[in-house]
């Protein structure tokens, strides 16, 4: 199964943009997931395009493929923030809450502070998907 790289960024008037960084798709929106849907729609209009006009497009568009998603941490701090607090975020990682929120604003984190961000919403993650109710 291939695997395409799909980098989800926040831009200035406050959409969102979605884009494969080795193939040629990208989508925008007023959020993550619109950008993400109008991006997967380009691919599937391609498809279906080349298929009418005989064009040609990338044979794994065919077969079964798995796109992965990575946004800057800015854009994933905006995101979720509704779900996930500069707070919660701080107890999590151990970063200053008032430093996750300069994060969510603009300012770029060392390396090993989005590596902390990552590992903790990884952790929130396989925590949650072990729960039963």
């Amino acid at each position: 199964m291939k695997k395409i790289e799909a980098i989800i960024e926040r831009n200035p008037d406050g959409g969102y943009t979605a884009y494969c960084v080795d193939e040629p798709f990208f989508g925008m929106g007023e959020t993550a997931q619109a950008a993400k849907e109008e991006m997967l729609e380009g691919m599937r209009v391609l498809v279906e395009v080349c298929k009418e006009d005989g064009g040609e497009y990338p044979a794994w568009l065919d077969g079964e493929y798995e796109i992965v998603y990575k946004f800057d941490t800015q854009s994933l701090l905006e995101y979720y923030a509704g779900i996930i607090t500069p707070a919660a975020l701080s107890r999590m990682t151990g970063i200053h809450a008032k430093q996750i929120w300069s994060y969510t604003n603009g300012v770029k984190p060392r390396e090993k502070q989005v590596r902390k961000i990552e590992a903790a919403l990884h952790k929130l993650g396989q925590e949650l998907t072990a729960l039963s109710l």
